[in-house]
């Protein structure tokens, strides 16, 4: 071979091992942007909760972790009471700043294996894995109370927060919703007997 095809050739190598690396980079760069979509896709786009599409999804990994080792789980389903007046009163901005702060209420009261959603306005659901109805009822009237308790600020104005939870355990429901379902009608029988 001579010298200039040598050249040629090695020249041709390099060419080609920065064309790989090239899209090496660049298929790394996809792959971490699909995972940033992937991620947005199940969170809420205003607080740091789960959307209602992420937390059915770690409802149906929690729903086949169950059956495959009979474990207990429960969810509970957060109404605040009184959240229109907290956007008629103090505007759209407080009453966001208020679903922040219930979220981040919710998650800073959870173990790493829970799962906290916000299922749209102000409604939330809390995913306790290897827990019972029992465990349920005291988490729920801790963060009962911890709402009220706790409030927010808004401009330097203490608003009081409030919620009616229902709780509602495993019991082998045929999917995701229905056990929603379950926990929402809860909730419901918990607000109108208050």
């Amino acid at each position: 071979m001579t010298d200039a095809a040598d050249t040629e050739l090695k020249s041709e190598v390099e060419r080609l091992r920065a064309e790989v690396e090239a899209l090496r980079i660049q298929a790394h760069f996809l792959e971490k942007r699909a995972e940033a979509a992937e991620a947005a896709a199940d969170h809420d786009v205003l607080t740091p909760a789960l959307n209602r599409r992420g937390f059915v999804a770690a409802m149906n990994r929690t729903m086949a972790y169950c059956t495959r080792y009979d474990a207990p789980a429960v969810v509970l389903y957060l109404d605040l009471d009184g959240f229109k007046g907290v956007n008629d009163r103090l505007g759209h901005a407080a009453g966001d700043a208020a679903l922040v702060r219930v979220a981040e209420l919710l998650l800073a009261n959870v173990r790493e294996s829970d799962a906290v959603g916000r299922l749209g306005g102000d409604e939330f659901a809390l995913l306790m894995l290897n827990a019972g109805i029992e465990e349920g009822r005291d988490k729920a009237k801790r963060l009962a109370e911890a709402l009220a308790t706790d409030g927010f600020d808004w401009e330097g104005q203490k608003t009081e927060l409030g919620g009616s939870f229902g709780v509602r355990a495993w019991a082998e429901q045929a999917d995701a919703e229905t056990w929603l379902a379950e926990a929402d009608a809860a909730m419901w029988v918990r607000k109108r007997s208050r």
